[in-house]
Order: C-alpha cells, then sequence, then structure tokens
C-alpha cells in the first residue's frame, strides 16, 4: 500500500505538470514543472513523504530498465542516425565544450566567493 500512495503522489503532481504546461503554454515539458512541484512541496514540508521515498527507491532500482525504450528508439531510427552522423557529432562535442567551461567558469567563481569570505572571517 505504501507503494501505491507514493506513485499516486508522484503521478498527481506529473498531471500537475502537464497541466500547468498546456494551460500556461510553457516550453518546459510537464513532467519538469511537476517535478520543481514536488521539490518545491518537499522543501516547504521540511521533510519528505515516506511513501514517495519508498517509492522513489523502488523506481531507481530499476532506472536501467527505463533505458530500454531509449535504446529500441535508437535501433528503430539507425538508418537516421547513420545519414545524419555529422550534426550529432559536431552537436555532441559542441555541447561537451560549452558545459565543461561552464562548468569551469562556475568552478572558478565559487572558489574566487569562497576566498573572499575566508578572508573576510580571519
Amino acid at each position: 500500500m505504501n507503494f501505491l500512495n507514493g506513485i499516486t503522489i508522484l503521478l498527481i503532481y506529473q498531471l500537475a505538470g502537464e497541466v500547468s504546461a498546456l494551460l500556461l503554454h510553457i516550453p518546459v515539458p510537464g513532467p519538469v514543472l511537476g517535478m520543481i512541484m514536488l521539490f518545491l512541496t518537499l522543501l516547504l514540508r521540511g521533510n519528505s513523504i515516506a511513501s514517495v521515498d519508498h517509492t522513489s527507491s523502488a523506481l531507481l532500482s530499476h532506472l536501467s530498465l527505463l533505458f530500454v525504450p531509449a535504446g529500441v528508439g535508437m535501433i528503430t531510427h539507425f538508418d537516421r542516425i547513420i545519414s545524419e552522423w555529422m550534426p550529432i557529432t559536431v552537436a555532441l562535442v559542441l555541447s561537451t565544450m560549452i558545459t565543461l567551461m561552464v562548468t569551469a567558469a562556475i568552478m572558478q567563481w565559487s572558489n574566487h566567493l569562497l576566498a573572499k569570505e575566508v578572508k573576510k572571517d580571519g
């Protein structure tokens, strides 16, 4: 029963996110909005719900199974991937490089802020 309560709560938040995305015409997927709503609820509440903890642990333990549909989709569209390998490769390389640069910049910025705090405290 604990799992059923948890999955119901998660699906209600997903539904709320889907409805919000459709009604407000927000270009964000509904499940992402639902996840943000759940996060804010748990943040305001101060602790998590036991049934959601149990359900999320169970889902995470079987996370690898959730990648099977994506793998099947890639095999289904394998001929398209082969025909468009160059744009895919360029997008992957550029996005990786941009991510690395942004991560490095944020790390330097946070180190700079922490160094200022240490000097102020010391």
